[in-house]
């Protein structure tokens, strides 16, 4: 099988094509500090050829969820340090996916502050999950220039922080409605100054942060995660293949190791106006970097995806969650755990590290 390959990626020599994708597991404490159950967690799945950390926050401003890890103080990243160390320990590479929520968010998350966002364009038609239950989404406060600039420079500090704390690389996580995400879609930003507007505008954050990520830590160490046709978080483009085309155009032209490219998901239908395309096929072929596929593959899809050429490597989630040893489970072609919705955020133990081995 080809998923069972070894490979490089940027500096790294992976020992199969399968990674394990980033899953919010809200596990980490109200400091954002992760503990001895998601080091157990991870290790759990060092088998993989590379992992993706679940999203941390970059910034105690970058906050949008609770109980989610962060990175950007010395007890956060001393935690870490425990998880890298043990994955390596254990024949595992490791990556730290860099979060900023934007809009995502809620002020009772936020120490009574709002979330930032290019606009202030609230999240419609779905609501957010906080400490206190369930709530709408709040109009969220429009960035600054300044403020913008400050954030781009916390990626990169981030990026520092986080090879100290002993992980491979970095990802930015510019997918599923976060604050990169959101700098590209109409329903997010009416910007006029140069974030805004044109295509190469609403590029211009993940370009700028990108150079930031490149300049502190090397590009073969860097990444990103890109959602085209992902509506989640009420990202709605008014042009995406136009957007994308262009921010590909652009990444082309940057020194990083890989492009993890999210397909759309049948859980979150496009807009009608959004062409019905094979977007692994369409984008994939346009990125010049080596390309991660991610979103709902299986066994067989995914084995498909690399004998044709379009990924280097496929990204597993909830497979991955539910079978620590999913390449053993792969390469036997053995039956798969059933992942416990009910545990995935939040919670203890159950659900988290107590999925059975094969």
């Amino acid at each position: 099988m080809k998923l069972l390959e070894q490979t490089r990626l940027g500096n790294l020599t992976l020992k199969n094509r399968m990674a394990m994708s980033a899953m919010t597991r809200s596990r980490a404490d109200q400091h954002g500090i992760v503990g001895a159950s998601t080091v157990e967690y991870y290790t759990q799945r060092a088998g993989a050829g590379l992992i993706f950390s679940e999203a941390i926050r970059i910034s105690e401003e970058a906050t949008g969820s609770p109980l989610t890890p962060g990175i950007f103080n010395e007890n956060q990243i001393n935690a870490w340090k425990k998880i890298t160390d043990s994955v390596h320990k254990n024949g595992g590479l490791i990556i730290a996916q860099l979060w900023h929520t934007g809009r995502a968010g809620h002020s009772v998350d936020r120490n009574g502050k709002l979330p930032l966002a290019p606009s202030a364009l609230p999240i419609k038609g779905m609501q957010h999950f906080t400490s206190q239950g369930m709530k709408d989404y709040e109009i969220p406060q429009e960035l600054t220039i300044q403020e913008i600039k400050l954030i781009i420079k916390d990626y990169g500090q981030a990026a520092k922080n986080a090879i100290e704390a002993g992980f491979d690389g970095v990802e930015l996580h510019a997918a599923n409605g976060y604050l990169p995400n959101q700098f590209l879609a109409e329903s997010a930003n009416r910007r006029t100054d140069e974030y805004g507007g044109s295509y190469a505008n609403k590029a211009q954050f993940i370009i700028e942060v990108m150079e930031e990520l490149i300049g502190s830590v090397g590009g073969d160490r860097v990444g990103v995660k890109i959602s085209p046709f992902h509506p989640y978080g009420d990202m709605i483009l008014d042009h995406p293949v136009e957007t994308y085309s262009h921010l590909i155009e652009k990444l082309n032209q940057l020194d990083i190791a890989y492009v993890e490219l999210m397909r759309k998901s049948p859980y979150f239908p496009s807009p009608a106006h959004y062409p019905d395309i094979d977007d692994m096929d369409f984008f994939g072929k346009m990125i010049k970097h080596p390309v991660i596929a991610n979103t709902g593959f299986d066994r067989a899809s995914a084995e498909d995806e690399l004998v044709k050429g379009s990924a280097e490597l496929v990204s597993f989630g909830t497979l991955f969650l539910a079978n620590p040893n999913l390449p053993q489970r792969f390469e036997r072609n053995a039956p798969l755990n059933e992942p416990d919705r009910a545990t995935m955020f939040g919670g203890g133990d159950h659900g988290y590290i107590d999925y059975p081995f094969l």
